[in-house]
């Protein structure tokens, strides 16, 4: 079988060529993919900066730096997996409502095809559309939340949906399991002392900033497999959950953040869980004009695809077991 490949700098200088997410083949759904790449511009659930529309564009011009090779982990995607770009879900700009079921059938689409997905964001609501499509495909699943905000909130402005309630309502409607969620990163000033206390409330586990200070984040990650185990697992990654010096674009920045490297170990150590899909999600790359946040972006995606099932890794290969 052959493996579609993403375009390399010496055929195709890094500025040219398809503006695809690591210059991969494109193509319109899912269809005979093991995993696949997709955008959803939306930004229209935001509370604050908006611009996150912009997202999904700009990590695919950043991802253009990305060679396939992972040098740190081995990990060979491009040699295990089919994989494209299937563009961008076609969302109605002027009604989140309507945006949100726009996603949830594209999203029943791509797992009609046992594909899965990694989301290029686009603001927190896509989340929970995404997370209804998974509960219909694995039911309920496993969730890492890797955010600054617990986005738990019952309302904001009157209303149900928007980019800081969609755990709560994903947890309404049965779509993730409480005792299997980890929050990760979670930090700022709040409306009341207990602000973060309603997700412990509902069996999640919360692991606050200040908690992974100055620490490797590889232990965590470790219980944290053990506890999920074989559980359909699901990784939602919020850029603001980096300390804004690693990645100001986004809407919602708060001081005291996560660091890069602590992002890989987080990432790195979903290896072995059964990921059914991800996404990362809120860069605005208006408020970054050098295009870091969006580049960062592209390699936690890129991440992502790397501790998918069935990518292969050199300890994997005969003999080396």
């Amino acid at each position: 079988m052959s493996f579609n490949q993403p375009l390399g700098g010496n055929e195709m200088p890094r500025f040219a060529g398809p503006a695809t997410m690591m210059r991969l083949p494109s193509q319109e759904t899912a269809e005979g993919l093991d995993a696949c790449f997709v955008g959803i511009p939306l930004d229209i659930g935001t509370s604050n900066r908006s611009g996150t529309r912009q997202g999904p564009r700009y990590i695919r011009i950043e991802s253009c730096m990305l060679r396939p090779y992972n040098m740190g982990t081995g990990a060979a995607p491009f040699d295990s997996l089919q994989v494209a770009d299937i563009g961008d879900v076609p969302l109605n700009t002027f009604d989140l409502k309507k945006s949100v079921v726009i996603i949830e059938e594209a999203y029943d689409g791509i797992l009609a095809h046992d594909c899965r997905p990694l989301t290029l964001g686009g603001d927190h609501t896509l989340v929970y559309p995404i997370l209804k499509a998974m509960a219909k495909k694995h039911g309920p699943v496993a969730l890492i939340h890797v955010d600054a905000h617990a986005d738990i909130n019952d309302e904001m402005f009157g209303e149900k949906i928007a980019h800081g309630t969609p755990f709560r309502r994903a947890l309404e409607d049965g779509c993730i399991a409480a005792d299997k969620v980890f929050q990760i990163g979670l930090r700022g000033t709040g409306y009341s002392p207990e602000d973060f206390d309603w997700s412990r409330q509902q069996g999640f586990t919360v692991v606050p900033a200040e908690d992974c200070w100055m620490k490797s984040l590889t232990p965590l990650m470790a219980e944290i497999r053990a506890k999920i185990g074989d559980h359909p697992t699901y990784l939602s990654y919020d850029i603001d959950s980096l300390d804004p010096a690693f990645a100001p674009g986004t809407g919602t920045v708060e001081i005291g953040g996560l660091t890069i490297w602590q992002a890989l170990e987080i990432i790195r150590g979903c290896r072995g869980l059964d990921i059914v899909g991800g996404d990362l999600v809120e860069v605005s790359p208006p408020y970054d004009p050098s295009g870091n946040t969006a580049l960062v972006g592209a390699n936690l995606l890129y991440e992502m695809l790397c501790i998918l099932p069935g990518v292969r890794y050199p300890d994997e290969a005969p003999g080396n077991k």
